[in-house]
């Protein structure tokens, strides 16, 4: 177990924390502030115990370079309203200098600052030990609260660590007790849902999810990796040629560990990749040459309603189709939808599974949805990772 703010006192210290407020921008507006309502609970508590909160993050990729198309100053702005009360924007091109310094040192119990865009220093993605120091030279404790970026190294989500006392926020807590007791001790049975285009990008995930499910359901554009293996006709589907042997190797692995591992059995065919096109729903077996599979079909879709009406735990990650176009988002919706009348456990591994269950309206229903894409990934491959490695154990 990792310490959390509730795990120290707070009253009257500094404290840097790493948020997320990596927020979709369209002209200088914030477009989704999800990552920054995310992050309330932490601030509140903390300024309810009397901590001077200084709180920094990144903000797209301004390539270690001061460029004001990703300053935080939006975000401060936003702060404040969700707080009620004035957020300091402590504006550097270097994010840390003297008059920045003056401000957090003059900062009282209760105050709230924010720092400017960390990716404006190069040192913060290589982990520069100097930017760390600066950045812990403002504060007495550090608090981790950015799961989106607990998978990456950098200044301000492991380095500071070296320089002072760390915990976790509410929100990397929440992240942990979910993803970490569905992977290693699950209510069962357990049901992982995988989906998204490449088999590549997820084999480490599968592998390791092989060992603890009773069931693995594929689905999405990975689906016509594993036809090709098994010698099935794709057509102009989507493939991922260099992985053909790694699944088959996966099927085989699912077979030796006893694993209930279900390929779509129909798909969802479109003559072009639009949403307005000709469409076949046909079986795997029958696939049109000309043709690419862009959903699960409905045969698949009640036999995964079948799989998901059992589970216990249910983990998933990445679409069954093309839900961006509504004519292929029936098979999302459906797992989606299942998902949501489920007695189970639901914990949606961020990225485009949790966007499609945000778009669907379905978030409220589920048991837990991860705000970090890749660092849900590598959480459930079962790697360490930086930004959660560094927080002190209870």
């Amino acid at each position: 177990m990792k310490k959390t703010v509730k795990d120290i006192d707070l009253k009257g210290k500094k404290v840097i924390v790493r948020c997320d407020f990596n927020v979709p921008l369209k002209e200088g507006v914030i477009t989704d502030d999800t990552r920054i309502t995310a992050a309330m609970p932490t601030i509140e508590y903390m300024v309810a115990e009397g901590a001077a909160v200084i709180l920094m993050s990144h903000l797209g990729r301004p390539e270690g370079e001061a460029n004001p198309k990703y300053t935080l100053k939006p975000v401060a702005d936003r702060l404040s309203e969700l707080l009620g009360k004035e957020v300091i924007f402590a504006q550097s091109d270097v994010v840390v200098d003297d008059e920045v310094k003056a401000k957090a040192a003059a900062l009282g119990g209760g105050e709230v600052m924010l720092l400017e865009n960390v990716r404006f220093r190069k040192e913060e993605t290589k982990n520069g030990a100097e930017f760390a120091k600066e950045l812990a030279s403002l504060a007495d404790i550090f608090v981790n609260d950015a799961f989106g970026t607990a998978h990456r190294a950098h200044s301000s989500t492991a380095g500071v660590a070296d320089y002072l006392p760390a915990v976790s926020g509410f929100l990397i807590e929440k992240e942990v007790k979910f993803l970490g007791s569905a992977v290693e001790d699950p209510k069962r049975p357990f049901v992982a849902i995988m989906g998204g285009a490449k088999v590549g990008d997820k084999i480490s995930v599968i592998e390791n999810l092989l060992k603890k499910v009773d069931t693995l359901i594929i689905g999405g554009g990975m689906a016509y990796t594993f036809y090709k293996s098994m010698g099935l006709e794709i057509g102009t589907s989507i493939l991922d040629a260099d992985s053909i042997e790694l699944a088959t190797e996966l099927l085989k692995k699912a077979e030796a560990q006893g694993v209930n591992m279900i390929i779509p059995v129909d798909v969802v065919c479109a003559k072009e990749f639009r949403n307005e096109t000709e469409t076949l729903v046909c079986s795997r077996e029958e696939m049109p040459a000309d043709m690419m599979g862009m959903d699960i079909g409905p045969k698949t879709v009640e036999l995964y309603k079948a799989e998901i009406a059992k589970a216990a735990t249910i983990v998933w990650n990445g679409p069954m189709g093309v839900f961006e176009m509504e004519n292929f988002a029936k098979g999302t919706l459906a797992v989606a939808e299942a998902l949501a009348e489920s007695n189970a456990i639901t914990v949606i591994g961020g990225g485009d599974s949790a966007a499609a269950v945000e778009q669907f309206g379905l978030g409220d229903k589920m048991t837990h949805i991860s705000t970090g894409g890749g660092a849900s990934l590598e959480f459930l491959e079962g790697k360490v990772l930086p930004g959660i490695a560094v927080i002190q154990d209870k």
